[in-house]
């Protein structure tokens, strides 16, 4: 996801999480409801100073909107964090293991692929 909505997505957040709209937030930083709007859509660059006014007004600091943790994308894909739990409970041999394991297993099968030609038909 590009920057631009990655920090207008914090944005809503931390706006909806302290209730207030998009008019109240462009009120408290000097701004329009429009430009807040189309900034937490990612569809306009911010300049730092609005950046500062606009953390001022939902009471946290710049830096919080460039907090991102890229993992958080990952829980909406449940056996990606089953996988992560079993790995957990091992020791580091056995999650050398179980890499070394899933490296030969899909290094070989992009080997079959490239392989087998394929082409545009499917043949």
């Amino acid at each position: 996801m590009e920057t631009t909505k990655l920090l207008g997505t914090k944005i809503r957040q931390f706006r909806k999480l302290r209730g207030i709209t998009q008019e109240q937030l462009a009120e408290a930083s000097d701004s329009t409801g429009s430009y807040i709007g189309k900034l937490e859509r990612g569809e306009v660059n911010v300049q730092i100073k609005t950046l500062e006014k606009i953390a001022e007004a939902l009471n946290t600091n710049v830096f919080a909107f460039f907090d991102y943790n890229p993992y958080e994308e990952l829980k909406s894909q449940p056996w990606i964090w089953e996988c992560i739990r079993i790995l957990s409970q091992q020791n580091e041999a056995g999650q050398n293991k179980a890499y070394r394991i899933l490296k030969e297993l899909f290094t070989s099968s992009e080997r079959e692929l490239s392989e087998n030609n394929f082409d545009d038909s499917g043949n």
